[in-house]
């Protein structure tokens, strides 16, 4: 880009991130919202705000040869926003692209499967982990999130807070979860965190400021995965039942 252009981009996409921010969005929509202003004006080296619809369609076009059609719906939405909340300018051509109505479920684990994850997960924070989040039902955000405050162990269950759509909710807690987890809090005792980024010492690691890695949990979850032989997709399982029996001696 010319300096010029250069300077309008980063005051736009200053003004984009603060409308992300002021709309209420979750920091994984705003993350999202932002790279996708960030490739259409890579892809056409200049400010995309005088693009032509002409433009757009051959954008979208290259997109969806190169992409998903998730990554071209959170594009294209990205940019709606941007238009709306930033430009001020009508979103007329919107029709451009629409994704096809596609259905897909998910991948059901079953209680062997599930059970053979967690025997096979080493790392203690790991086999704790995936039994949190299939036994309840979780994200990998939400449960990632979860604090030491969250959990209601005489009532047996779960504050799940800013869930999908910023909605809070509670989640029975199996006997089984509850124990792995109080193990698990039993090694590193954060004050607050349960799943305390797992960086350093022991002392570090309690006084640590933010949850497990994301991408790290993501990539371990994905490793045992494949460890197992499992040909399912790790990233869109589910569990076929909230109770796994698996022993938590090995740490």
């Amino acid at each position: 880009m010319k300096p010029s252009e250069q300077s309008r981009y980063n005051s736009l996409y200053q003004q984009h991130l603060r409308a992300l921010k002021l709309q209420g969005m979750s920091l994984k929509t705003i993350d999202a919202y932002s790279r996708a202003l960030r490739r259409i004006a890579e892809y056409f080296n200049r400010c995309p705000d005088h693009l032509s619809p002409e433009q757009l369609a051959c954008y979208f076009s290259d997109l969806v040869d190169s992409h998903s059609w998730s990554t071209v719906k959170v594009d294209r939405n990205g940019l709606q926003f941007f238009y709306k909340h930033v430009l001020k300018r009508d979103w007329t051509w919107v029709e451009i692209i629409k994704a096809p109505k596609i259905q897909s479920l998910p991948d059901i684990l079953t209680l062997d499967e599930v059970e053979k994850l967690i025997g096979a997960t080493r790392k203690l924070r790991y086999r704790v982990f995936l039994l949190v989040a299939y036994s309840m039902g979780l994200r990998l955000g939400e449960a990632l999130s979860l604090q030491v405050g969250d959990i209601d162990g005489a009532r047996k269950q779960v504050h799940v807070r800013r869930g999908k759509g910023h909605k809070d909710r509670l989640v029975p807690l199996p006997d089984l979860t509850y124990r792995a987890l109080r193990a698990l809090w039993c090694k590193h005792r954060h004050p607050r965190l349960l799943f305390p980024n797992a960086v350093g010492s022991l002392a570090r690691i309690s006084s640590a400021t933010g949850h497990m890695d994301r991408g790290g949990t993501q990539a371990a979850m994905k490793a045992v995965v494949q460890s197992c032989g499992i040909k399912k997709k790790s990233r869109s399982i589910r569990c076929a039942t909230p109770t796994p029996r698996t022993c938590w001696n090995r740490v």
